[in-house]
């Protein structure tokens, strides 16, 4: 895409500096990028890449000084987390639950019992390198056999990638999605790390890992291009780098076979390239922060893998890039536990703090390293940390134990950066001032109807106040068959009309490339922040929009002004307006709606509208589902403002400002 950009710096005594950036879509990659392929080809990755014997990431079981040498706290809690799984009941999994998926829908059924079993797994072989006296490795050695008895290390959700479609998986042709490289990263890991201990149950256990990590995993990945891999063309998403990352660890601790192992290294090497190539220079992710910690902290899984097999040859942390995309994730932090969370992410995450401190460490940025720090101490530090929470990937979680004491003394804050623009996914976020959550705080989007994990949801914006949500997204339920299929659409939570957006006689945006923001316009100073946008190419034709243009400010200090000018090329019956809110909200006096955190509570923020053109009405929704409650209160409020009989040609303007200074 052709994108013509122009910005221009203003000073001003009195307004501080005012930046305006223009352009006319989405933004291209800009000079200066990078290829890994390029960087570091195939021969020269045989050059650098350090053998099984030399490669020594993590201490094994046998290196007894390093483990016994974790402080107490640690030791003690991963004992006890192994000690929570001995004489495990391995939960079975049956053909009748894998084909529920197939059935009706519901995948959580399996994927709870399947990631149970992972979960315990890494509990027990974490535990036995902690004590060592050989008291976890009968379950180990069932947890094992139990994945390796496995018709398939995946999810039902993603079997549909193999030629017999979805249903049962087929054994005789192994295909490569998230958990299948998950399972064989974990069981790598495992053999790895115990070795010869392993071999004390079963001389055979250790030859099973591999056999199976090569059929499942190895082979296929080196015979075949999967298309998170990117070769096939298309735009891929985190399942790029996170299956890259499980298969690289699988490949340099297990692969016996010297030339086939650089030759997965060269591989993985040119598909994280297709990841990097579907990046904007400003390193958003266009998926969320929740999916960050598989996108951009996935990435760093296979960077810090590369650069350590390599002893460091391998090295693109000066790449801005590569820095642009760490820096993200602190970027789109609110307050607390909240991020922006446009598309399918959560707006509550709980981020890696060891990978966040680790990768900025690597790139050299201060904030991120505290950021990850911060988010450590927010979860308890050392002391819990490490209490019942052993995840099912073992990789990361030997990073957390071993750099605990680090990250438990480094210097810990949350940034909290006063103005972000993205250009190359068009989000902008902005707060009252910068190191503090107090006052007001919005985001907003323009992008277009093809992202990952989209909503149609061009336009859309969001407002915190002191740290708690008040115009919101709502996010994503648990997924179902219907989350990723050409039913998507249908689901409440992606329709424009259940975000802060215009419905014009019941016709909401449409989903595709094609409908897209226009005339898009960013400017800041120490008064305000302001994104512009034309929403109008995000309808289809049936809306009958000439122009929608939206104006979102911050008004520093005071509150948040959405003006919205709009221009119809025919009469419409009806225009609603809809703002979605966890609060409890009231039509007070004429052209006021306060919002309260609870019925009990006082007014937290009012809505400030045209009562002259537009009529208020609320509606509550019954919040059900777990994935939305664990975020939402049970009752959500989804306020319609309505214009009937609307003119041709009108500007309205909202108010959104704090009840209290």
């Amino acid at each position: 895409m052709d994108t013509r950009r122009t910005a221009m710096t203003l000073s001003g005594a009195a307004a501080g500096t005012l930046l305006l950036v223009m352009f006319t879509g989405l933004t291209t990659a800009g000079e200066g990028r990078f290829k890994l392929r390029e960087l570091y080809p195939q021969e020269q990755i045989e050059q650098v890449l350090l053998s099984q014997d030399q490669w020594r990431p993590w201490p094994k079981w046998s290196e007894r000084q390093a483990w016994e040498g974790l402080p107490a706290e640690v030791r003690k809690d991963l004992i006890a987390g192994g000690e929570a799984y001995l004489g495990y009941d391995w939960p079975a999994l049956p053909a009748t639950l894998f084909l529920e998926f197939a059935r009706d829908g519901n995948r959580s059924r399996y994927e709870r019992e399947h990631f149970a079993r992972r979960s315990a797994l890494t509990a027990l072989a974490i535990a036995e390198c902690v004590e060592g006296k050989g008291r976890f490795l009968d379950d180990v050695a069932n947890g094992v056999w139990a994945l390796c008895e496995e018709s398939f290390w995946g999810v039902p959700a993603h079997i549909g990638a193999q030629k017999a479609g979805s249903g049962l998986p087929d054994y005789a042709e192994p295909i490569v999605d998230l958990f299948a490289a998950e399972t064989s990263e974990s069981l790598a890991w495992t053999s790895y790390l115990l070795g010869e201990r392993l071999d004390e149950v079963s001389p055979l256990i250790r030859k099973r890992i591999a056999l199976e990590i090569d059929r499942r995993v190895l082979t296929p990945c080196l015979e075949r291009d999967f298309g998170w891999m990117g070769f096939r063309g298309g735009r891929v998403n985190n399942w790029n780098p996170w299956c890259n990352s499980n298969w690289l660890v699988s490949a340099l601790l297990i692969e016996p076979d010297e030339s086939r192992r650089v030759a997965a290294v060269a591989k993985i090497a040119r598909s994280l390239d297709h990841f990097l190539d579907a990046y904007e220079d400003d390193g958003g992710c266009d998926e969320g922060p929740g999916y960050w910690g598989r996108a951009g902290a996935s990435l760093y899984d296979c960077l810090d893998l590369l650069h350590s097999a390599s002893d460091g040859a391998i090295d693109v942390y000066d790449k801005p890039l590569v820095q642009e995309i760490g820096r993200y994730i602190y970027r789109v932090h609110i307050a607390d536990r909240y991020f922006v969370n446009f598309a399918d992410a959560s707006a509550r995450v709980g981020i890696a703090a060891s990978l966040v401190y680790r990768y900025g460490k690597s790139i050299g940025d201060d904030k991120l390293m505290a950021f990850g720090a911060h988010a450590f101490a927010e979860s308890g530090g050392m002391a819990e940390a490490f209490e019942g929470k052993p995840g099912y990937g073992i990789g990361r979680y030997l990073a957390e134990i071993f750099g605990a004491a680090e990250i438990e003394r480094a210097k810990a804050y949350a940034p909290l950066v006063r103005d972000v623009w993205m250009d190359g996914i068009q989000v902008m976020t902005a707060r009252n001032r910068e190191g503090s959550t107090k006052g007001l705080y919005v985001a907003a989007k323009g992008g277009h109807n093809a992202e990952s994990h989209n909503h149609n949801d061009v336009g859309n914006f969001i407002i915190y106040i002191d740290g708690k949500p008040v115009i919101i997204d709502i996010g994503v339920e648990t997924y179902s068959r219907k989350t990723f299929s050409s039913q998507r659409y249908e689901i409440w939570t992606m329709q424009s009309a259940y975000h802060s957006l215009p419905t014009i006689d019941g016709v909401m945006q449409a989903p595709g490339g094609q409908f897209a923001a226009r005339d898009v316009r960013y400017k800041s100073d120490d008064r305000m922040a302001q994104l512009t946008l034309d929403i109008a190419g995000a309808y289809p034709e049936q809306a009958r929009l000439k122009s929608w243009v939206r104006a979102i400010t911050l008004n520093r200090g005071r509150d948040v002004t959405v003006v919205e000018d709009y221009t119809l090329t025919e009469a419409a019956g009806q225009i609603t307006l809809s703002l979605m809110t966890p609060c409890s909200a009231v039509v007070g006096e004429a052209g006021q709606i306060l919002l309260s955190a609870s019925d009990r509570d006082d007014a937290l923020a009012r809505v400030i509208y045209d009562a002259s053109k537009l009529t208020a009405t609320i509606e509550v929704i019954d919040v059900e589902d777990g994935r939305l409650r664990s975020v939402w209160p049970e009752k959500t409020t989804r306020i319609l403002l309505t214009a009937k009989k609307p003119a041709l040609k009108d500007t309205w303007t909202l108010k959104v400002e704090p009840t209290k200074p």
